[in-house]
């Protein structure tokens, strides 16, 4: 199937666990090509929305289309355009590289001569060649990082999902496991979608971001678009608001909070 249009679309996307809302009618698209980042503090409902789109989750209300294909009624089509690196580690640490990609690969049905050329492709485009028959127990966390990220590379998807991609590791690894993500879009022309909770990470990677707060998209745009905002939220990232008391009595909307939550910390700290 050849896909016109944006590579992700959603629809009043939403998420209901009880009583809990965790994401609530969210509207975004992504155009194919992009790397698409979800901003946003832990609990925010951006690996939810992540889950849902892989078809790990089912809407309660809303859907989306990925690939082309409802994430509801297409689920199967949908998992066979992407690939996924989750929060958590997720590979065998017993297992050697090599051997973590054999198994994934077996389970998209891989096999013989492919499975054996993908593996060594996606091992050295992650510059994990010479590591292949090594334990992951004896693998750096950005090593491990690297590998998920080859394994989810696989079976060669149109659209990626990256959950806290560089969760835990120190500036200069999460740094050289920025460079392999453009990579990945220049040479693979594949749409990425990532979380992160570092405005940073969103700044240096994204085309474009949303910034997402108790379940809900409160702001898209460009990161340069997001970080200079009018003169009202440079206030609120000072604390002028704060100050007069406006935020303690409630004057202001939950959204410009979020603001200053999200992006003042980063602003103040690159002055």
């Amino acid at each position: 199937m050849i896909v016109v249009g944006p590579a992700i679309k959603t629809f009043n996307l939403t998420k209901r666990f009880g009583n809990l809302v965790a994401v609530d009618h969210i509207n975004i698209e992504i155009a194919q090509g992009e790397i698409f980042g979800l901003l946003g503090p832990n609990g925010a409902g951006k690996t939810t929305t992540i889950h849902m789109l892989a078809t790990i989750l089912k809407p309660t209300e809303g859907t989306a289309l990925v690939g082309g294909y409802d994430v509801i009624r297409e689920s199967k089509a949908v998992r066979e355009k992407i690939g996924i690196v989750f929060q958590d580690v997720t590979v065998d640490r017993n297992l050697t590289g090599y051997e973590n990609l054999w198994v994934y690969g077996k389970l998209y049905g891989l096999a013989g001569g492919v499975l054996k050329e993908r593996i060594f492709d996606a091992l050295k485009f992650m510059g994990l060649e010479k590591w292949k028959d090594v334990p992951v127990r004896k693998y750096s966390g950005g090593m491990i990082r690297r590998l998920e990220i080859a394994r989810s590379l696989l079976n060669e998807p149109e659209i990626l999902f990256l959950d806290e991609p560089t969760l835990g590791l120190d500036p200069h690894t999460r740094a050289y496991t920025w460079e392999f993500i453009r990579r990945i879009k220049k040479e693979k022309d594949v749409t990425i979608l990532l979380t992160t909770h570092y405005l940073e990470e969103a700044d240096a990677l994204c085309d474009r971001i949303a910034i997402i707060d108790f379940g809900k998209i409160i702001a898209i745009g460009t990161p340069d678009e997001l970080k200079w905002l009018p003169v009202l939220l440079i206030w609120v990232c000072s604390g002028v608001f704060d100050y007069l008391g406006y935020c303690q009595h409630g004057l202001l909307p939950r959204h410009l909070l979020t603001y200053r939550r999200v992006i003042g910390s980063y602003i103040d700290g690159h002055h």
